[in-house]
């Protein structure tokens, strides 16, 4: 995963009396205080969204996108009650504001990682692919692209899953000169280098390692349509995910 933000002013290292009351196993082992903050819906995945770089709320849900904005809202509050993570304002805009990880938030680096190489490693790869969320995807995607493999120009890579709803059927990942990369669910209205057209659960297989883009290419469950060059390279600039090294132990 990429590096957590660098620390904010004043931190919190103790949980708050309210916080401790509200889902106490009364025991003083470390592995149940720990739990009492760390164990409840979601936590932990938020917390791999902000140790993987998201910091403004509208980012946290995209990596999110099943949960509620209000669920969102209150675990972040916990997290705050617990000195995990702190809420910081936006220099130079007015009313925003940041969620960033305390000292204690980026200890926790290690744990979620270890999560999920575990998840990786001996979850099986049928209920791996039992989840598949073309949001969560393609979002995803975005941040762990690697520009270098690809032109200095800008490119343009449209993603097509024939067989979801329209709403998030057609995705495009946008990669600037400047090596910037963009997220569009809407067509940004540039001309598209290379059309990728595949079935959901065969991209996430590719994105989580469990396939490769020739496999699938010549197996015709992944069409690319443009630019040769894009299309050769595509396992390269793809990224994958930061577990996707990790061999499954199980089938």
């Amino acid at each position: 995963m990429r590096d957590t933000l660098a620390g904010v002013g004043s931190e919190r290292g103790q949980l708050s009396g309210d916080h401790v009351r509200e889902a106490s196993y009364k025991q003083f082992c470390p592995v149940a205080m720990a739990a009492e903050v760390l164990c409840t819906r979601w936590t932990v995945v938020v917390l791999r969204e902000m140790i993987a770089g998201s910091t403004r709320f509208n980012d946290l849900r995209r990596g999110v996108p099943r949960m509620s904005p209000a669920l969102l809202s209150q675990r972040l509050k916990s997290l705050e009650q617990a000195g995990v993570v702190a809420r910081v304002k936006v220099r130079g805009e007015p009313g925003l504001f940041e969620y960033r990880l305390t000292r204690s938030g980026r200890d926790l680096q290690s744990l979620i990682e270890g999560f999920g190489v575990w998840g990786q490693r001996w979850i099986e790869t049928k209920m791996t692919l039992e989840n598949c969320d073309p949001q969560l995807l393609m979002w995803d995607m975005r941040r762990n692209l690697d520009p270098t493999p690809l032109p200095k120009q800008r490119s343009t890579i449209q993603f097509l899953y024939p067989e979801i709803p329209s709403t998030h059927r057609t995705w495009w990942l946008i990669v600037s000169p400047d090596k910037t990369v963009n997220l569009c669910s809407v067509d940004p209205g540039f001309e598209v280098d290379l059309y990728v057209s595949s079935d959901l659960k065969t991209m996430t297989a590719i994105w989580m390692g469990l396939q490769t883009v020739s496999k699938a290419v010549h197996e015709r469950r992944v069409k690319l349509v443009g630019s040769k060059h894009l299309a050769s390279r595509m396992q390269l600039w793809l990224g994958l995910s930061p577990f996707a090294k990790e061999k499954k132990l199980v089938a």
